[in-house]
């Protein structure tokens, strides 16, 4: 009989919380789950899934405007916010009951409420106290405000879901995923939207012919897109907000949303007394196998700052599982991971952008294409695609595929699996393409780009 009363106990009902708990209590352990408030954690709660169903209700609008090239007399359409978050919210609160009951059906214990350790082995859920022989630190991350006057008075991604009515003017602080995502989705809904970056451009750290085109994109839509420019502060006036800049202009907006960044869930945890080490920005510092400085304490996730991706979560919480309890000793594999940012137009991605692949690997071939998608040459919308694709000059391999243009994500996953198993660009050759498809520009790529004039 072991000492304690679980053999694991998570901390944090989120998407790598529960697939460890599931495969760890598969292996035959007793496993129990601590989660302070929603089952699912931020992808299917706050995140992924809820920002989805908007994008989805939000292209509703260019699609009744693109209708009318195609023969469709469309009435005047009118949108109800209220009825796309109550919809919204049915639909989180099924998938939450799913994921308890992944949990309980796997046998383990839930616990309802915030955890913290009180020692190595041990932990307190309120006035309830557990002991287990391992402990696995699963709750994820935050979204951050920047430290100015206001910051009270502007909303993050997760009130953005709870709005009570769609606002008509909003200012969307930052250039990353969330930011580029949650302007898409006011700008569809109707919004007038302005964007503001302090960058040189927005998605830092894509490839940069990405973050170009897709920043020529969001302007074609609609969007006020300003690079290179912050804001100082937020005030309450009459009729709204005014929102100063670092360039001495100021804004008035209805809603100003704050997508900085965001930080790990550790505060609170007990973390620093037990001896678990975090980096400066909070997350749990871990090996390959997401072990932390303490041996039987592990963290997966978001709270980890790794990469920060539902699939990656779920991905280390179960090689965590295989490792620790059935003695099937694997690490989470962090190479060549798949991504795409749900703008409008979408981006997807997977491998190395050019400028990293330069430094990695000096010799690189180029490939790339712009085009107008098929819809639109009936449709009138002023869109182009972007394809690009990254290849080893010296192995032919391709090791980096990115493309801005509709199903992106969709593409992208596909050709994920090629570049994982290291394909060649003659390999991409030999495939017959697929058409009329966007899809196929990947497989009849032939000329490369001229390399850029070295200084």
């Amino acid at each position: 009989m072991s000492q304690y009363d679980f053999d694991l106990f998570v901390i944090g009902g989120g998407s790598g919380g529960v697939r460890a708990g599931r495969i760890a209590a598969g292996h035959g352990a007793r496993v129990a789950v601590a989660e302070e408030y929603r089952y699912g954690g931020t992808c299917v709660i706050r995140g992924c899934v809820p920002k989805k169903l908007l994008v989805y209700g939000s292209e509703f609008s260019h699609a009744f405007e693109d209708a009318a090239g195609f023969g469709w007399t469309v009435p005047p359409a009118r949108f109800d916010w209220a009825t796309m978050i109550a919809n919204k919210d049915k639909e989180i609160g099924r998938l939450e009951k799913i994921y308890r009951g992944l949990f309980e059906n796997a046998g383990a214990k839930t616990f309802d409420g915030r955890a913290a350790l009180k020692d190595a082995h041990t932990v307190a859920i309120g006035e309830t106290t557990v002991t287990a022989e391992t402990i696995l630190i699963a709750t994820g991350g935050r979204p951050t405000k920047p430290a100015i006057p206001g910051a009270e008075l502007m909303i993050s991604s997760n009130e953005a879901f709870h709005l009570p009515a769609l606002p008509k003017r909003v200012v969307v602080i930052g250039g990353g995923y969330i930011a580029c995502e949650f302007a898409g989705i006011f700008n569809g809904f109707g919004s007038q939207v302005t964007q503001l970056y302090r960058g040189e451009q927005i998605l830092r750290g894509f490839d940069a012919d990405i973050r170009s085109h897709l920043a020529g994109e969001l302007v074609k839509s609609g969007i006020d897109l300003r690079v290179k420019i912050d804001v100082t502060a937020v005030e309450k006036v009459a009729g709204g907000l005014l929102v100063h800049l670092t360039d001495g202009s100021s804004l008035e907006a209805d809603c100003v949303m704050a997508a900085t960044g965001r930080q790990p869930n550790t505060d609170g945890l007990g973390l620093e007394a037990v001896g678990v080490k975090t980096d400066a920005d909070g997350a749990v510092v871990v090996d390959e196998y997401s072990r932390s400085s303490i041996g039987n304490i592990y963290a997966v996730g978001d709270v980890t700052n790794r990469i920060n991706l539902t699939p990656v979560a779920i991905r280390e919480g179960h090689a965590f599982a295989d490792t620790v309890f059935g003695k099937k000793p694997r690490k989470a594999d962090h190479t060549d991971v798949p991504a795409a940012v749900f703008s409008q137009p979408p981006v997807g991605t997977v491998g190395l952008s050019e400028e990293a692949a330069r430094k990695a690997y000096g010799e690189v071939d180029i490939y790339r294409t712009t085009f107008r998608p098929m819809r639109a040459t009936i449709s009138g919308r002023d869109e182009r695609i972007l394809m690009k694709l990254v290849v080893d000059a010296r192995s032919d391999r391709v090791i980096g595929a990115h493309m801005v243009g509709p199903e992106a994500g969709e593409i992208i996953q596909g050709l994920a699996i090629a570049i994982k198993a290291k394909a060649t660009k003659a390999d991409f050759d030999a495939t017959v393409g697929i058409h009329p498809t966007a899809a196929e520009e990947f497989v009849t790529l032939r000329e490369k780009v001229r390399e850029p004039v070295k200084a």
